[in-house]
């Protein structure tokens, strides 16, 4: 079987790990009414060692949400606010010239910039025009940044949570594809319920608002980090995943919905992203291996963001979701 070795971790361990984990969506939960799902789906991303892309209307508290996940954590957090005339240099940094009082020589140190940090929250990331977008590629994937021939290295762990508003179109810059699928996940945050929203209003019109406690330290986040890289995945669930990603792809999909309505399917990329998330999930919910269920649940938010709907798809309003669930529905595990 092609499998990560669990068991090099005692079950002391695991369960205390899993209580952390337990503990942390607790404490986010007493800060964000409601979106207990966009929890889940941003604490499985935390945990998989991936960023999110988290798209959703003005107001549903996708700032706080951010914020929240890094007072849980302890981690040092940091806001960028993506506009259009945001300079690359404004992100990971620039060189200023010192002078030394001693000997009156003249040296450039690097400055870093915001990206130095754990949490980093770029938001509405589609502002920015592509040459800022693009200073983010080398950090998300590489957690290092390259300035002036020296490579920096980012601190441990890195997570870029980057905001989109799915309303407005004009005066952005739609991410490339290339940086999309930098993206473990990609998290729709949607309108809260009445009670949810009624809830809201009133925590939120009172005086002082309340922060997340801290509920795990950064050595747990590691460790819990390593535990689902060594959650076990059988073959049969390994060739579901890349069954899946592979029928995305309309020239040799076996599944109609796809071959009518995709333009571009998702690479190998989306398969690590799928395995990944589906490891985090299985850990989250107390299984120490991959099951077809969680394959199913990670499927949207991996995926969403990695195929194309061509022109057909758009003209007729079909939903990514609707595709998605067709391929799920037409992709059987053996």
């Amino acid at each position: 079987m092609a499998v990560a070795e669990a068991s090099a971790w005692t079950e002391n361990e695991i369960a205390d790990l899993a209580a952390k984990v337990d503990a942390l969506k607790a404490s986010m939960g007493r800060v964000i009414i409601g979106q207990r799902d966009v929890i889940d789906l941003l604490v499985t991303c935390l945990l998989g060692g991936g960023h999110a892309l988290v798209e959703g209307v003005p107001g549903l508290g996708k700032t706080l949400l951010v914020k929240s996940l890094a007072q849980a954590t302890d981690m040092q957090f940091r806001r960028v606010q993506f506009t259009p005339d945001l300079m690359p240099s404004d992100i990971v940094g620039t060189e200023i010239l010192e002078e030394d009082q001693a000997t009156r020589q003249r040296v450039f140190r690097f400055q870093p910039g915001p990206v130095f940090t754990q949490v980093l929250l770029a938001d509405e990331i589609n502002r920015a025009p592509p040459k800022t977008q693009s200073a983010l590629l080398e950090a998300m994937q590489e957690r290092s940044v390259t300035f002036a021939g020296q490579t920096h290295k980012l601190p441990k762990p890195f997570f870029v949570l980057a905001t989109q508003n799915p309303i407005e179109q004009a005066g952005t810059y739609p991410l490339p594809e290339a940086q999309l699928d930098r993206f473990l996940l990609r998290i729709d945050v949607g309108y809260p319920t009445e009670e949810e929203e009624m809830m809201m209003v009133g925590a939120t019109t009172h005086a002082g608002l309340r922060d997340a406690d801290p509920a795990m330290d950064l050595e747990t986040l590691l460790r819990l980090q390593l535990l689902v890289r060594d959650i076990e995945i059988s073959d049969s669930m390994l060739r579901y995943a890349t069954r899946l990603v592979r029928a995305t792809r309309p020239a040799d999909s076996p599944v109609e919905a796809i071959r009518k309505h995709i333009g571009w399917g998702a690479g190998p990329r989306a398969g690590q992203a799928l395995v990944l998330a589906s490891k985090a999930r299985a850990l989250m919910h107390g299984r120490l291996a991959v099951t077809r269920d969680d394959i199913g649940a990670m499927l949207l938010p991996v995926l969403a963001h990695r195929v194309l709907r061509n022109f057909e798809a758009e003209a007729d309003g079909v939903a990514i979701a609707d595709i998605l669930a067709a391929l799920q529905a037409g992709i059987r595990a053996e």
